[in-house]
């Protein structure tokens, strides 16, 4: 069942990349590892300029195409689910990649097939 249109996305593209940027102050990451805090901002800051580049009606200058911009959130959710084992996060830094790493894998996966293509 899959329901996430480009539509749907791009709403929650702006949303997502600044809680990315902001979350980790709030949650105070970067107890285990500072780049538990570090990157984080860095991928809600790169989120955000992706989002802004992308070709879907919230993109400000649309100079890059959708597919690709899917292709990129896959590799973040997997960077996220890994990089707590790879950096040795633990507890709230290793959770926090995680479950924001199931939520992206997520919502990559229940986009319409017409939509990827």
């Amino acid at each position: 069942m899959k329901f996430i249109t480009k539509r749907i996305h791009a709403f929650l593209d702006y949303p997502v990349a600044i809680a990315l940027i902001v979350l980790p102050f709030i949650l105070s990451l970067g107890s285990s590892h500072p780049l538990a805090l570090q990157l984080s901002v860095a991928t809600g800051i790169a989120a955000f300029i992706l989002t802004l580049l992308t070709d879907h009606h919230l993109g400000i200058f649309k100079v890059l195409s959708y597919k690709l911009h899917l292709i990129v959130d896959f590799a973040v959710a997997i960077v996220f689910i890994i990089s707590p084992f790879v950096f040795g996060f633990k507890g709230i830094d290793a959770y926090y990649y995680w479950i924001n790493g199931a939520a992206v894998l997520s919502v990559v996966s229940l986009h319409k097939p017409e939509i990827i293509i």
